[in-house]
């Protein structure tokens, strides 16, 4: 009879949260890490960090960035080591509308993503903006750049080329609610974003989280996250889901 030994050792540590750039802080800053490990007949590895970083260097200029890294690893062999690194400018987002810069950088291990770049600029709307509730929706167009290391992909207009480049433009909503006294807290980041040139080249991302405080700088937390791409490699899925649990550590 073959001896098997299985351990799981799963770590629910996720410093992570919604920063609001319209907040009079001058300095935010989040961290998650998450990580999976499986041994025995089956070895699995999955580590994930991520850091939220907000700087008010101006009085009416605001910085924010947003950093992840993602490794994993089914039976020695690596599945997935991506990068992906998004940084805005805002000006004057105090105001009920104020302008941005974005600039986005990512890899993508699965995906066969060498370099992918994105450039642009738009505008935000304040639909809802209280302490405990906001909500906004943004506008901007952007110039990408993404190489791949294959050129076979799902769509045969595209097969031959490593490279893809194209102009975007992107919806973007995001909103924080806070329900039954702060009880509860439900957020959401989402964005549409279709190529301005190609109708068959577009991506979308839905991201829900459910908090319940349990300390001042520190909330339980529920996380979906689901990613769609149309252009992949051949035989590649076109999306991507995740469901998370842990904790989300805050310094303000």
């Amino acid at each position: 009879m073959k001896k098997i030994i299985y351990v799981i050792l799963f770590l629910p540590l996720v410093l992570s949260g919604q920063i609001n750039e319209s907040d009079s802080l001058k300095v935010k800053a989040n961290l998650s890490i998450t990580g999976f490990w499986q041994g025995g007949n089956v070895e699995t590895v999955i580590f994930r960090a991520k850091s939220d970083f907000s700087f008010k260097p101006l009085k009416n200029l605001v910085f924010k960035t947003q950093n992840s890294y993602v490794y994993q690893e089914f039976g020695k062999e690596k599945a997935d080591e991506d990068i992906l690194s998004l940084n805005f400018l805002y000006l004057n987002p105090d105001r009920k509308i104020y302008p941005l810069v974005l600039g986005f950088v990512s890899t993508n291990f699965r995906r066969e993503i060498d370099l992918r770049y994105l450039v642009g600029g738009g505008v935000t709307f304040k639909i809802l903006d209280e302490k405990a509730h906001w909500l906004k929706f943004s506008l901007t167009s952007e110039y990408e750049h993404t190489h791949f290391e294959k050129t076979d992909f799902n769509r045969s207009e595209y097969d031959g080329s490593k490279s893809i480049n194209t102009l975007r433009g992107t919806i973007w909503i995001n909103g924080r609610y806070e329900v039954f006294k702060n009880k509860l807290i439900l957020s959401h980041e989402s964005y549409y974003q279709p190529s301005l040139e190609e109708g068959n080249n577009y991506r979308w991302q839905a991201d829900f989280g459910l908090e319940v405080p349990v300390w001042k700088f520190l909330n339980f937390k529920i996380n979906y996250l689901h990613v769609f791409e149309s252009i992949v490699q051949e035989s590649q899925a076109q999306d991507d889901r995740y469901l998370t649990l842990g904790f989300t550590i805050k310094n303000y």
